[in-house]
């Protein structure tokens, strides 16, 4: 069997981060996140990154 893969998207400040967490604690699951923001080394205005708590 393959495994399923489940894309969240949306613009910013909808929500996906903490329905992501919220769905990968319930199916035992991994979060990939791909943001433009991320080649931006230390770029923590215009991207809402998750927080220590929410990363563990």
């Amino acid at each position: 069997m393959k495994p399923k893969v489940i894309v969240i998207c949306g613009p910013t400040a909808s929500g996906k981060t903490a329905l992501s967490i919220e769905l990968a604690k319930q199916i035992n699951g991994e979060i990939v996140s791909a943001d433009s923001m991320q080649i931006y080394k230390d770029m923590d205005i215009g991207s809402a990154k998750p927080t220590k708590e929410e990363m563990r």
